[in-house]
């Protein structure tokens, strides 16, 4: 009986090294790969198993080679009824770094059937730790490029509902805790989108009853489900466009020039990276920083990145921008000035259409 189970899993491991047609390997190939996997046999046996398997079962396609005089290279008939192959480590990796970053971007129906091949990932991995991407995944790292918050946590049932609903287009019956209004509600949605950004994923849909396209967090949706009735179809939807003109914000998001002096340290930053397509950097006379003009969409995220810049900036266009910033800093000054009586005044965003 052990003799017989060594051959079993001799022959899966053997079926799971040949490749996929049109690749072929060699007879000696298969043995060395074989013996590196830990079995004992000789040459003859591989020879032997390859045969038996390539004849009642239609499994594998044979090809002789004449240059090497008539030896035989094997790959897997591509009309096989079952596949053995093994995963090639760059598919494994791929699969592999991949898994993390689709868990909210993939309906739960298509995530439950791509798991299997997420566990072959991991565990060909694991069995090719010999081949130098096996390591690839725990040698790098894709960071943001600002401080990365937790992902919001997402209810099991609701994602598999409202991913569902999205995919079959379908409406969808929730209650949300709205943030404004901190309470929860029923509501019946007509799914449009989805947008994963940062460490929240949105779902873009209208209010049954409305036209309009709002923003939900998956996460303050406490309650889900997927209805048999259509969702409304939104024909001139597209979410490429959506993202640059309405994402965030209360009206379609305009293109303004952004003109400022900046340090040395930023100025060799946006020298690498430009902050856009539309950019110019001049030096200012008597000084080493440089003065920056580009063409940037008038939002709040691009606001937030050039406040962030703090001591490093000093903008001089759009008006608006430094009416805000100035309103920011003295707020901040509020904040921070000693033995402060009054309560602290929050800072408020002026474009924000986050249910």
């Amino acid at each position: 009986m052990p003799e017989a189970k060594d051959t079993l899993l001799r022959l899966f491991n053997l079926l799971r090294l040949i490749p996929e047609f049109p690749r072929y390997h060699s007879t000696s190939t298969l043995h060395e790969k074989l013996c590196e996997r830990g079995f004992s046999v000789d040459l003859r046996t591989v020879q032997r198993d390859l045969q038996k398997l390539s004849t009642p079962f239609n499994l594998l396609v044979k090809n002789e080679d004449e240059k090497e005089h008539g030896a035989k290279h094997w790959c897997h008939s591509p009309d096989a009824p079952i596949d053995l192959r093994d995963m090639e480590p760059s598919t494994a990796l791929a699969l592999y770094l991949a898994e993390s970053h689709l868990q909210n971007l993939l309906p739960q129906s298509v995530l439950d059937l791509l798991a299997p091949q997420f566990n072959r990932a991991r565990n060909s991995l694991n069995s090719h730790s010999e081949n130098s991407l096996a390591h690839w995944a725990q040698r790098v790292r894709a960071l943001p490029n600002s401080k990365a918050l937790l992902p919001a946590e997402i209810d099991n049932t609701v994602w598999q509902h409202a991913s569902n609903a999205l995919l079959e287009g379908k409406q969808l019956r929730v209650h949300y805790l709205s943030r404004s209004k901190g309470a929860t509600k029923p509501l019946l949605l007509h799914p449009a989108g989805l947008i994963s950004r940062h460490s929240i994923s949105y779902l873009i849909a209208s209010v049954d009853g409305y036209d309009d396209l709002r923003q939900f967090a998956l996460h303050r949706i406490q309650q889900a489900e997927a209805l048999s009735e259509p969702a409304r179809e939104r024909p001139d939807f597209e979410i490429s466009h959506y993202i640059r003109q309405d994402l965030n914000s209360a009206a379609p998001i305009e293109q303004v020039e952004l003109i400022a002096d900046v340090s040395p340290q930023i100025a060799w930053l946006l020298g690498e990276t430009p902050l856009s397509p539309e950019q110019s950097l001049e030096p200012l006379e008597g000084s080493d920083w440089q003065r920056l003009r580009a063409r940037v969409p008038d939002d709040q995220e691009t606001l937030w990145w050039v406040f962030g810049l703090g001591e490093n900036v000093r903008v001089l266009e759009p008006k608006s921008w430094v009416d805000t910033i100035q309103g920011r800093l003295a707020k901040l000054e509020q904040l921070y000035t000693p033995y402060a009586i009054s309560e602290p005044t929050s800072v408020t965003t002026t474009a924000s259409n986050i249910t």
